[in-house]
């Protein structure tokens, strides 16, 4: 296997994979109706929460074509941890210490992941965590970070409760749980297995295409009416 951080070193610049993607997204039309876009919905497992110290131990994500769940096309990976020493965080995933000495190395699973993603929006519920220990290791491994634009269901069912509830009502959302299991409770949805990367993905892939739904009867059809409607960003890392 060649070494990707010679290879970062030798060029000077971010991987190939990073570059292509990039100039994916330099002209990207928002303008477009929602089912002609690809999404990827994507959940991250950790060690832990701290942002210096912690790593990836999964990565889970499935992708949404025609806003259709492609069951075809999903992608699941344990990742080796640099240090093996975060025993709570893997019981907490059920994650045992054997999967993790087995599993692949970020170097490995890292660029597949960013092969994976090409060309997609991505979504996730609090994307930003998992965004920044994504590219945390796409920084180091690939020299760069992804470049892809990106969706937070989480935002997206705050937008959606404050239509519900009427844009003059005072709604704070600290008032109400936002989290992936009771989302779905509430709007009926298939429920999967919690602090899973690939169920947590799936989870979110539903919420989102539930969401989704709604949006377009209120008349928000393309990407850019989601955008621009201030109920969901146009996330950028």
């Amino acid at each position: 296997m060649f070494d990707l951080l010679k290879q970062k070193s030798w060029f000077g610049r971010p991987d190939p994979l990073l570059q292509e993607n990039k100039e994916f997204f330099l002209d990207f039309d928002q303008g477009r109706p929602l089912a002609e876009y690809s999404f990827v919905v994507c959940d991250t497992e950790l060690t832990g929460l701290n942002k210096k110290k912690d790593e990836l131990i999964s990565i889970g994500a499935v992708r949404i074509t025609d806003l259709q769940i492609d069951l075809s096309s999903m992608f699941h990976h344990f990742v080796r941890p640099e240090s093996m020493a975060h025993t709570q965080a893997t019981l907490v995933h059920r994650i045992t210490p054997e999967q993790l000495e087995n599993a692949r190395s970020a170097e490995e699973v890292v660029p597949k992941f960013v092969e994976y993603i090409h060309g997609s929006l991505l979504v996730g519920h609090h994307l930003l965590l998992d965004m920044h220990f994504l590219n945390k290791a796409t920084r180091k491994i690939m020299g760069g970070v992804l470049s892809n634009p990106g969706i937070d269901t989480m935002r997206m069912a705050q937008g959606y409760k404050r239509v519900q509830l009427g844009h003059y009502h005072e709604h704070n959302p600290r008032e109400t749980s936002y989290s992936l299991d009771d989302l779905a409770q509430e709007y009926n949805l298939p429920v999967f297995k919690p602090h899973d990367a690939l169920e947590d993905a799936l989870q979110t892939a539903y919420l989102f295409l539930y969401l989704i739904k709604k949006f377009r009867k209120g008349g928000l059809v393309t990407l850019k009416d989601i955008f621009q409607s201030g109920r969901v960003g146009s996330l950028r890392y």
